[in-house]
């Protein structure tokens, strides 16, 4: 079997061609803007979301693809490059398509962070001849570098006291590998998750007892959120972006625990703690 990895050369991208190739008994496609970086074992292809073309050549002949979005926070991009892969997936003929989204992921406008995940999961589903959707939980790994950014401070900040599953890139990127290496997927969502959902104030807590430096958890408005991040010099695009995520934190999107990433690559995912303690130490 052929599988392709769209958005190859990405940290998560790479690590999910990393774990296909660990589990051998398929051809790889690493498919990205830069194919000359593609690891040992892998064959890369170029494929560019902003040049539909290019797409529909690099995911010629493939029986399963993985879609992972970009991160351009231009307003509209994102959702016009997700569509524009899906179509040049089904124009390819791949037999199974499978798109990266996130937890949480409803009908939602630009510019919520949340709009280009709609729009990419109804293009899938309404195209594709047979599809799954991975929606992944919030990176463990962005929470630590928040972390690292707050020691000063001593304090971790949100739109509201809330819950999330943080879950590491490494185990987004081993389910998504076991979920285009097993059958038995067609037409599921799953959410990858980490194991508990921590509050606010339970995350600075263990970023406290970690660090051995202070650490609180306080709410602030999100009017204060974007004049915080205005003050730092932050781009417009980034500053909405994050006001979006935090709004999601506070909605409840991320506060959902599933066991799919173990049913999926076969070992249960790290507990916050042992990521951020790797980051942080």
């Amino acid at each position: 079997m052929k599988i392709g990895v769209s958005g190859a050369s990405g940290q998560l991208g790479s690590g999910v061609v990393a774990d296909l190739l660990r589990r051998g008994g398929h051809d790889v496609v690493a498919i990205s803007r830069t194919p000359e970086n593609a690891p040992a074992g892998a064959e890369g292809r170029f494929g560019d979301y902003n040049d539909p073309q290019s797409l529909a050549k690099a995911y010629a002949g493939l029986d399963r693809l993985l879609i992972i979005p970009t991160s351009d926070l231009g307003r509209g991009r994102r959702g016009a490059q997700n569509v524009a892969a899906i179509d040049a997936a089904v124009e390819s003929a791949v037999k199974h398509v499978v798109f990266m989204s996130a937890a949480g992921t409803r009908k939602e406008e630009d510019p919520a962070v949340g709009a280009s995940y709609w729009q990419g999961e109804q293009r899938l589903i309404a195209t594709a001849p047979a599809w799954s959707i991975l929606r992944m939980n919030y990176y463990a790994e962005a929470l630590a570098q928040e972390a690292q950014m707050s020691l000063e401070t001593g304090a971790l900040t949100g739109l509201a006291e809330n819950r999330v599953a943080f879950v590491s890139r490494e185990d987004v990127a081993a389910a998504a590998a076991g979920l285009l290496t097993t059958e038995g997927h067609e037409g599921a969502i799953y959410n990858a998750t980490g194991p508990d959902r921590l509050s606010g104030a339970e995350r600075a807590a263990v970023v406290a007892e970690i660090t051995g430096k202070p650490m609180g958890f306080v709410t602030v408005t999100e009017e204060q959120l974007r004049g915080g991040m205005a003050q730092m010099g932050l781009p417009e695009d980034v500053v909405s972006t994050v006001a979006s995520i935090q709004r999601n934190f506070a909605e409840g999107a991320f506060d959902i625990v599933a066991g799919d990433v173990e049913r999926l690559s076969g070992r249960a995912p790290k507990p916050l703690r042992d990521v951020l303690a790797a980051a942080l130490a």
